[in-house]
């Protein structure tokens, strides 16, 4: 008798997770939906509009874009030189130097000609101590900021209040921004007078070979952690990015990549910086913040601006990141609870904080929970094998849902022009889903375990610096 009922649970937990799973790769097809409609309406628009043509006058919004740097020195000369190539009329460039050990502010002074002026400027936000201020003497539009160790949302406010511009771009020391990818992601911001802010497309670049900001030989990873990376940036970003815009939800602009309305910023306190998901925090409290106030605050996704880093190749690196991420993740949840299902707080409440909470963050620990019970079950002969096919129709609908992505990018965006390219990243969408995924699930639950233990630590992260074309 008591063998019948534990063999009950163990098929009802297994059949309730898979039911689960089903649900997931449904929303996730909605989102997809979703994002077609919306890549049409993005196009139509921007094949009407003039905005180009003010971009090329000097009269265009000022953009400073805020570089946080951490012993980047390895990289952040070339994202300096790539910033300085955009075809962009009305630009300042913000470095913060947040007390790197290694050489950052050395081989910014010897690459461009650093020299110290005082450190003069309206504190805004408070930040840890800035030590120094750096003006450029072959460059007038880049600035260097040398503060202590505060961390990257202390970094931003720093940046915040030495930025000159109206609109600010955050975007991170190891990332390349296309040529004209500030002119695209302006546009939002011209069109409409509540726009908070507005986010571009994250690419990888590993093997890749850049001129200047531009990518001039795109190829798909040689090494199958990075290439699995690739799969998951485009679902992530063409689909769970542009999907949310027509929902009105759009609650994350990358850390990496991304245009703000600096005063609306400012009128938030700026970065919270006890948050370890700085950039979610932000969006979701710009948008609070205007509910609040019955005013609108509109972020938009824009898919077609670009910007391009670099993917972490080791495991342990990558483990770091993602534990990270869903401790920043959690971290957001927690601190904004109180708009989770409240009409209060419109489709931000009712819709995309509740899909972040069960999706993003219940759903794989349902996963492993199921998962974890199915091997028991199996291997005890509680559960009959019969069941397995349902695990492999999960696997396969998610995989299809993958392989649409990819096809939509392609036929969208055309990224990876060569054949081989496209196969070999339809093998690794098959390939996530077997072995990458439950990687993910691990990572995340570990981040899940050192939240709740208070852990706000963000890792070594490790680059090996972009293939740049002299």
């Amino acid at each position: 008798m008591i063998g019948r009922s534990l063999s009950d649970l163990v098929e009802i937990v297994v059949y309730v997770s898979a039911g689960w799973m089903i649900l997931v790769t449904f929303l996730q097809l909605m989102v997809l939906t979703s994002a077609i409609v919306e890549l049409r309406r993005i196009r139509l628009r921007d094949r009407h509009q003039v905005w180009r043509r003010v971009m090329a006058s000097p009269l265009a919004p000022r953009i400073s874009v805020l570089v946080p740097a951490f012993n980047e020195e390895v990289s952040v000369c070339d994202t300096v030189q790539g910033l300085l190539a955009l075809s962009y009329p009305n630009l300042e460039i913000v470095v913060i130097n947040d007390g790197s050990p290694d050489r950052t502010v050395q081989v910014l002074a010897e690459r461009f000609d650093l020299r110290p002026v005082y450190p003069v400027f309206q504190r805004l936000v408070d930040t840890a101590t800035v030590k120094n201020l750096y003006l450029s003497s072959t460059e007038a539009r880049l600035v260097v900021v040398d503060k202590f160790n505060g961390g990257k949302a202390d970094s931003l406010n720093a940046g915040l209040n030495v930025a000159s511009g109206e609109l600010v771009c955050a975007i991170d020391a190891d990332t390349l921004v296309a040529t004209d990818a500030l002119q695209l992601l302006v546009a939002p911001f011209m069109d409409h007078d509540n726009v908070v802010a507005v986010g571009g497309t994250v690419r990888l670049t590993n093997d890749s070979q850049i001129l200047a900001s531009d990518v001039t030989n795109l190829v798909v990873p040689r090494r199958p952690l990075a290439a699995l990376q690739v799969v998951e940036y485009i679902r992530s970003f063409i689909v769970g990015r542009l999907g949310w815009n027509p929902l009105g939800g759009n609650l994350i602009i990358s850390g990496a990549f991304g245009l703000f309305n600096r005063q609306a910023v400012l009128d938030i306190g700026g970065y919270e910086t006890s948050s370890i998901g700085e950039d979610m925090e932000l969006i979701v409290r710009l948008r609070r913040q205007a509910y609040e106030n019955r005013e609108r605050a509109r972020v938009e996704f824009l898919p077609d601006p670009v910007a391009w880093t670099e993917a972490p190749e080791d495991v342990r690196v990558l483990a770091r990141q993602r534990n990270r991420w869903q401790r920043g993740l959690m971290d957001v949840l927690a601190r904004h609870r109180r708009m989770i299902f409240n009409p209060r707080y419109g489709s931000a409440g009712m819709l995309a904080l509740p899909y972040f909470l069960l999706v993003e963050f219940l759903a794989p620990l349902i996963e492993v929970v199921g998962l974890f019970v199915l091997v028991i079950g199996l291997f005890l002969g509680l559960i009959p094998w019969s069941v397995l096919w349902l695990v492999g129709a999960i696997l396969g609908l998610g995989t299809a849902v993958t392989i649409f992505t990819l096809l939509f990018d392609e036929i969208a965006f055309g990224t990876y022009p060569k054949l081989r390219f496209r196969l070999a990243l339809i093998g690794y969408a098959v390939l996530e889903q077997l072995f990458y995924r439950p990687l993910t699930l691990i990572w995340r639950l570990w981040g899940v375990q050192l939240f709740l233990r208070g852990r706000t630590e963000w890792g070594q992260q490790v680059r090996k610096g972009f293939t740049v074309t002299p």
